[in-house]
């Protein structure tokens, strides 16, 4: 114990007389807290409309004004007919046409004539929102209690009975306190994983590593001296982050912080013993960014961090279960905003647990001794 507390007060010593790594575990949580929400965000808004209004009505006039008023629309132009939207379309200049057909007004309370719809599909995702959206605020402008019958659009289908939808766990679907928890596990994938392996391969390159290879120091007082002061920054920017969205975003955690920290405590392990096998098998710092830059991508993108598993392929999705932030993940996402407690979530932390203990094992081992 006496080995490991002066390898780690060397440790602490040689991070804060570092002249750039102080400023960037202070800077990476304030960005990841008070930038990144802002950014990484997925809600569609500003969709430029077009519309073809032939019809010219009261109907049509107030179906008009609701797209201007709508927060996630934007009216760009009233056309005279369907080819002058469909050049606007075609040229980037708006995203979607509705057009309301002549007699539209008139045929509403018998039988609705059919309203279209026409979105650019190049960016999927903001032309199937962007539709739907649209979609929704004409069925807010259009009269209630006058028509037999829903108008219809194409290629969609209208549901002609009410409906009373209640958002559970983030009423207000702000897809801030959706991506928070996953920003803050991005925090300590970067910071867990990262730091160890380049702390590490930094000392093979200035070969001041070689002075504790031929001390008697053993491998896993070692890879502990490397691993336990990163834990400790990883645990306080954990808290730091946690703090800001309280703060700034008015965002608790909505179950027990220690069973936060206590799966974040699990996944800082395997992320810095992951960072310590491949400092161990590099030689060089270029060697080490590539491999972690792979590493970091792949858990990213294959465990649900920024898309859901459930969109994947299926042999995909098998695939997750075996990373480990996918396991991470669940867990945040689920105390943090649902209030899930550590029994029901008790398979995810043994697989965190698992992980730590294997990862770990390999870190001490992977580390070679050549003195």
């Amino acid at each position: 114990m006496r080995v490991l507390r002066t390898l780690i007060i060397k440790e602490l010593r040689q991070f804060r007389r570092n002249p750039f790594l102080p400023k960037l575990v202070v800077g990476f949580p304030l960005a990841i807290v008070l930038i990144l929400p802002w950014i990484a965000n997925m809600d569609v808004k500003g969709v430029s409309v077009g519309i073809v209004d032939a019809d010219r009505s009261d109907v049509s006039r107030r179906i008009t004004s609701h797209v201007e008023a709508s927060e996630y629309l934007r009216l760009h132009d009233l056309y005279a007919d369907y080819p002058s939207a469909l050049a606007d379309l075609e040229d980037g200049h708006i995203d979607a046409i509705l057009e309301i057909p002549n007699g539209f007004g008139h045929s509403f309370h018998a039988t609705p004539k059919r309203l279209s719809i026409w979105a650019n599909g190049v960016n999927a995702m903001k032309g199937s929102l962007g539709s739907q959206y649209l979609m929704q605020t004409v069925m807010r402008a259009l009269p209630t209690g006058s028509a037999p019958t829903q108008p219809s659009f194409e290629n969609s289908e209208i549901v002609n009975s009410p409906l009373s939808i209640v958002n559970y766990y983030n009423p207000t679907m702000d897809y801030k306190h959706f991506m928070i928890p996953a920003l803050m596990i991005m925090l300590m994938v970067m910071v867990g994983g990262f730091l160890p392996a380049l702390n590490l391969v930094s000392e093979k390159e200035l070969g001041t590593i070689e002075q504790i290879n031929v001390t008697p120091v053993s491998r896993l007082t070692f890879t502990l001296s490397k691993l336990i002061p990163f834990w400790v920054i990883c645990l306080l920017e954990l808290a730091l982050c946690m703090t800001l969205a309280l703060l700034v975003y008015g965002l608790p955690v909505a179950g027990s912080v220690g069973a936060i920290f206590l799966a974040a405590l699990l996944f800082i392990i395997v992320m810095s013993s992951i960072g310590v096998i491949i400092a161990n098998l590099s030689d060089t710092m270029q060697q080490t960014m590539f491999l972690m830059l792979f590493v970091v991508l792949s858990f990213i993108l294959l465990s649900g961090l920024m898309t859901p598993v459930e969109s994947m392929p299926l042999w995909a999705q098998h695939f997750t279960r075996l990373l480990p932030p996918t396991y991470m993940v669940e867990i945040m996402r689920a105390v943090y905003l649902r209030g899930t407690t550590v029994a029901e979530l008790s398979g995810s932390y043994l697989a965190l647990a698992a992980f730590a203990l294997t990862f770990a094992t390999l870190a001490s081992f992977t580390y070679r001794k050549r003195g």
